[in-house]
């Protein structure tokens, strides 16, 4: 056996430890997919099994779950608990997300624990005296935190589709909260910025992640948290039950009632995990999975994806002004759906099928214009009714009997309000903000809702993330996935596009620059990289261009033709990585 690592930082470097020089290079004779002399990055590369996330520690435990036997859905759920413990800033044990799975056996799942409004929530509830949504108390008030759902999605997933018991799969996530873990250069500057902003001010939260003297824990130095021990011992010991109806409900439910929040024991004790049918669509070929509603992700990238297939983007080339110009104007349709159509599955009908219809999404391309960019103003909702019938975290896995699986979850920002659960060393997320607080108001990215995504008691909240898998040839192709709020469904999009239509090989789509637009604001966002005579060519064609800060962090793995695994994690991010072996 061999392991083969990738491990990448902001500044470009690329360090790789390969146990095995023979990972680089097909047997000989072998057909080359990405002809690796054009490649500007490569990928890292095994044959046996891989993980990809933003955490070295937590990968490293993925890899250990799989060389022991466990399947991919084993060391999800290990990688899962592990992220809780050293990526504090979107691990957790007290937020939400979505688990997409595809079987060896072919089977796809989708395991939805998005977090649920309290049923205390009202309408009205983060409006302020003024008769304006107030974005402090959906984020940094004790309101902001919905019930959480990550430990019943674990669980579920595992029970389901995972071989390995809860106890062993959550042992290595103990060993690091108990005997401790180095801080990484991330999470170090993560709290000496965010961490300064929101953890400081709870007595409980600051006594973990900041020292006697009152700095938090620097690069380098180790990290205990016995308390956040305790409560995974209980949830391996006692199952979901522990954080659900137990102690940990008694912690949460008391915190919440102390600082004036409203998460009950009853809305604990409620809390359900639910197994949903994946969203799918086709794509030249290929078979794409993505995550259904609460999420809006899937709907949007396959909506996204029918509408490019009626343009011929490997023409146009990468990066070139008209592909972009192309998939801009084709966000820009699909965001506006969203904030018309999109929420809750259990509240509203989300119409899925006329939103994912080729037959839809040709009219919208038909109003795309090589040459002109439509104003956003002049952009509404479809008319859909004819075809009816920036923080998070993600990690891919594959194992070697062909399982996959893709995650996406959350505390939504930072450390998500910042308020830890008395004496569990959980965070709370602050996901209440994911609500359209006031139809037609931007939350904190800028996303507008409609009635559809109104706060009410018991729904979740609409959300972007987007883990996706694709098949190609009814076999795993690729296993991706980001964070990024809004700009998760571009991000993912990009990924698919660059590696479908530009045939880029996993790493070169992961580090090509790229670029969001999302309707409102009118707006062409772009990472540094792309041409300055292309950005003046989109500017000609009425693109609103901006150059702003990067975007996602994506977690991706590809099966190539030989079964040869290649992977890459997004040199956006610090100290995340990619194994196998």
């Amino acid at each position: 056996m061999f392991l083969a690592i990738v491990s990448r930082c902001r500044a470009g470097l690329l360090l790789a430890a390969l146990f095995s020089q023979a990972l680089l290079l097909p047997a000989a004779g072998a057909p080359l997919t990405y002809g690796v002399e054009s490649d500007i990055n490569h990928p890292v590369t095994a044959r046996h099994g891989m993980v990809s996330t933003v955490d070295e520690t937590a990968t490293r435990v993925g890899v250990d779950v799989l060389r022991a036997g466990g399947n991919a859905v084993d060391a999800a759920v290990a990688v899962g608990y592990a992220l809780a413990v050293t990526h504090p800033q979107a691990g957790n044990l007290g937020g939400g997300g979505f688990m997409l799975i595809r079987t060896a056996a072919g089977k796809t799942a989708a395991v939805d624990f998005r977090e649920m409004a309290p049923a205390g929530a009202t309408r009205n509830m983060f409006i302020g005296t003024d008769g304006k949504a107030d974005s402090r108390l959906s984020l940094l008030s004790p309101l902001a935190s919905g019930t959480p759902g990550t430990v019943a999605g674990l669980s579920l997933a595992l029970e389901r589709y995972g071989s390995w018991p809860l106890q062993r799969v959550m042992q290595p996530a103990i060993a690091l909260a108990k005997n401790g873990f180095i801080v990484n250069r991330a999470l170090a500057s993560d709290l000496a910025g965010y961490g300064k902003e929101v953890l400081v001010n709870h007595p409980n939260s600051k006594a973990v992640f900041f020292k006697a003297d009152g700095q938090p824990y620097a690069e380098g130095e180790k990290l205990v948290q016995p308390q956040l021990a305790h409560s995974l011992e209980s949830i391996a010991a006692q199952g979901p039950a522990a954080f659900y109806r137990g102690v940990i409900a008694d912690d949460i439910a008391g915190e919440m009632q102390r600082q004036g929040g409203l998460i009950s024991k009853a809305d604990l004790a409620a809390y359900r995990a639910v197994e949903r049918q994946p969203v799918s669509g086709t794509y030249r070929g290929y078979r794409v999975y993505s995550m259904p509603p609460p999420s809006s992700g899937g709907i949007h990238i396959i909506e996204i994806l029918n509408i490019l297939e009626n343009f011929d983007l490997a023409k146009m080339g990468a990066g070139s002004a008209d592909a972009i110009q192309v998939m801009s104007e084709a966000m820009k349709f699909a965001y506006a759906d969203r904030s018309e159509y999109l929420g809750d599955p259990d509240f509203i009908n989300v119409p899925v099928a006329a939103l994912t219809n080729k037959a839809y999404a040709k009219t919208l391309a038909q109003r795309i214009d090589l040459a002109h960019a439509i104003p956003s103003t002049q952009i509404k909702p479809g008319r859909i009714q004819p075809y009816e019938s920036d923080q998070t975290t993600h990690y891919s896995i594959v194992d070697g009997q062909g399982n996959a699986v893709a995650v996406t979850y959350t505390l939504n920002t930072f450390f998500g309000s910042g308020i830890m659960a008395a004496n569990s060393g959980i965070l709370l997320n602050n996901e209440m903000d994911d609500f359209a607080a006031q139809p037609g108001v931007p939350n904190m990215y800028g996303l507008v809702g409609g009635d559809a995504n109104a706060v009410q008691a018991r729904k979740r909240p609409l959300s972007s993330m987007s883990p996706t898998i694709v098949e190609k040839d009814g076999k795993v192709w690729l296993v991706t996935g980001s964070p990024g709020g809004s700009r998760i469904i571009t991000t993912v999009l990009q990924i698919l596009v660059d590696t479908i239509d530009f045939k880029q090989n996993i790493a070169d789509a992961t580090d090509a620059p790229r670029f969001h637009q999302q309707w409102t604001p009118d707006e062409l966002r772009v990472e540094k990289g792309f041409s300055p005579d292309t950005l003046r060519l989109l500017s000609e064609k009425g693109q609103h261009v901006s150059v702003q800060p990067v975007m996602g962090s994506t977690q991706s793995i590809m099966v190539m033709p030989d079964g040869t695994l290649s992977g890459a994690s997004d040199p956006r991010t610090i100290d995340d990585l990619t194994a196998g072996y």
